[in-house]
């Protein structure tokens, strides 16, 4: 086991060298700069409840999305030409998707009220702080619960569900039922019956 290192006052991080490495945004200052005032006026605003609309203005700065996506009021997106969503997802309201890096949901998947994609963060060990983008992937069927908190470089596999205020910091297998802080296996969600005589 490393020894502890002395006691200090001093900083151990230097921001002033603040290094984000090879990092891009993948657009312009423009672009950049048109997508934070449409985030202001059309996503991040409560006044805007036309979802059709944002789905539109979405795919015109490169997100790639299937059919019959919703998106609620109050909701934050970093890049959307780095956002995927299959069909018939649903993004709830308060929802920030802070996709430094990629963000890929599938279809049919529920993303509840104040959920947060944190898709990077920064190297302790350096001086410089350097930043460390990672992607995060769900998959179809999935339901994150209300204000859960997905980390860089999980990725969350079809039909699981994520308990509400759940902290997802390793990957989550399909199918399972995870929760708490950081989230762990609750159990087994079961295929749903079709209610088809047999």
């Amino acid at each position: 086991m490393p020894e502890a290192p002395p006691p200090t006052n001093e900083s151990w991080t230097d921001l002033s060298v603040y290094n984000v490495g090879d990092y891009t945004p993948g657009r312009s200052l423009p672009i950049q700069l048109l997508w934070y005032y449409t985030s202001l006026v059309f996503f991040e605003s409560g006044w805007f409840p036309f979802s059709g609309l944002k789905t539109r203005l979405l795919r015109l700065f490169g997100a790639r999305l299937g059919r019959g996506v919703v998106v609620k009021p109050n909701v934050r997106i970093k890049f959307p030409w780095r956002l995927e969503m299959g069909d018939h997802t649903w993004i709830g309201q308060d929802v920030w998707i802070d996709n430094i890096s990629a963000v890929r949901i599938g279809s049919h998947t529920c993303v509840s009220q104040g959920v947060y994609f944190c898709t990077g963060s920064h190297d302790h060990r350096s001086r410089y702080f350097e930043l460390t983008p990672d992607p995060i992937t769900v998959g179809d069927g999935v339901w994150l619960a209300a204000r859960c908190v997905l980390l860089a470089g999980v990725s969350v596999e079809a039909n699981a569900v994520v308990a509400a205020g759940s902290f997802v910091a390793k990957d989550v297998a399909p199918a399972a039922i995870v929760g708490g802080v950081p989230a762990t296996v609750l159990g087994q969600r079961e295929a749903p019956s079709t209610g088809a005589e047999e």
